[in-house]
């Protein structure tokens, strides 16, 4: 397929998204940069989603964009990424989400990294915070920056060292089509990012713009914030091995280190959600898992068993509750921080 020279591709896939998609779509039209293709991809709304997207026609057209609706039934966000992926016609390929904000600027500043450096596939920006209601930013993040020097961000991705932020990613289409040839995505209701980006991000470098050029939004309802039950994170986070397996075909990572460390990767979680809930028999058998595939240190091993005994005493709750407060505080103040 040809592409089209300097065209940027965005594909967001919304729901329910009749309260906040217009702000969406008025910072896309707020573009400093000309040519864009907007293919909004409605995964079964049942509210006013359908009506504010078709108010948008005529703006869209005024401003000389291409303004596409996809309509399906309710599955999930990577579900409607793939109902979009199709129209993708752009040189360039991005994927905000409909409830968050692109500066002016952000567009236009990914295309030009592009330009002047021709030898990378993959850029990105920083983002802010702000509060949905207000307006307001905030100083509340969900993901850890990290050393923005780097440009090999497969592993700091998958390991939480830094962000995987959709809307601050901007990707050559045609290296992103290479490795999905048929314009579909591993489907998983746990979000689309790790199947976007995480393929790519093993082949390629990925360069930082360290400036804030995308805004998310801090909303009460959000698909991120909404309460989870105990039995509800436990089938995500097991959603999370399978799509990381799937993942591990696609690179592929085929070197026993890389494996074990994936493997790891999936203990790690199973340690943390055990602590969570209180299966310290859980966390015990993962602790020596990981000291087993030589991922912790017997020191190690003593230190986090010792904070599990703290845990489970009175006075321990409280001191470890604050040590990981001050933990987080710290590590999100660092830019070489990793999680």
């Amino acid at each position: 397929m040809e592409y089209e020279s300097g065209l940027v591709s965005a594909v967001t896939p919304v729901y329910n998204g009749g309260d906040y998609l217009a702000g969406f779509l008025d910072s896309l039209l707020a573009q400093s940069y000309p040519n864009i293709q907007l293919i909004l991809s409605d995964d079964g709304s049942k509210d006013g989603t359908l009506r504010v997207a078709e108010s948008y026609r005529e703006k869209f057209a005024a401003r000389g964009y291409e303004y596409r609706i996809v309509i399906g039934p309710h599955q999930n966000a990577s579900a409607a990424i793939n109902r979009g992926l199709p129209f993708v016609r752009g040189e360039f390929l991005i994927w905000p989400d409909s409830d968050d904000v692109l500066e002016p600027e952000s567009v236009r500043r990914r295309v030009d990294f592009f330009r002047e450096h021709p030898e990378y596939q993959a850029v990105r920006t920083l983002s802010y915070y702000f509060d949905w209601a207000t307006g307001q930013r905030s100083r509340e993040r969900d993901e850890r920056v990290g050393d923005l020097s780097r440009e090999e961000l497969f592993w700091d991705i998958l390991e939480w060292r830094t962000y995987v932020c959709c809307g601050c990613y901007m990707l050559r289409a045609p290296a992103f089509f290479t490795i999905y040839p048929g314009r579909r995505i591993p489907e998983y209701g746990v979000g689309q990012n790790f199947q976007m980006l995480l393929p790519m991000l093993f082949r390629h470098k990925c360069a930082t713009i360290p400036e804030e050029l995308y805004g998310v939004a801090l909303r009460p309802g959000s698909h991120s914030r909404t309460p989870l039950t105990q039995a509800q994170e436990e089938r995500k986070f097991a959603i999370y091995e399978d799509l990381a397996d799937e993942i591990a075909a696609l690179c592929p990572l085929a070197d026993e280190a890389s494996r074990n460390r994936l493997a790891c990767w999936k203990l790690e979680r199973r340690y943390w959600l055990a602590q969570k809930y209180g299966k310290r028999k859980e966390a015990l058998r993962v602790l020596w898992e990981l000291h087993r595939r030589g991922s912790l240190h017997i020191y190690e091993l003593f230190q986090r068993v010792i904070w599990m005994i703290l845990t489970g005493t009175r006075l321990g709750r409280p001191v470890y509750a604050l040590y990981r407060r001050v933990r987080d505080r710290l590590a999100r103040r660092s830019p070489s921080a990793s999680r």
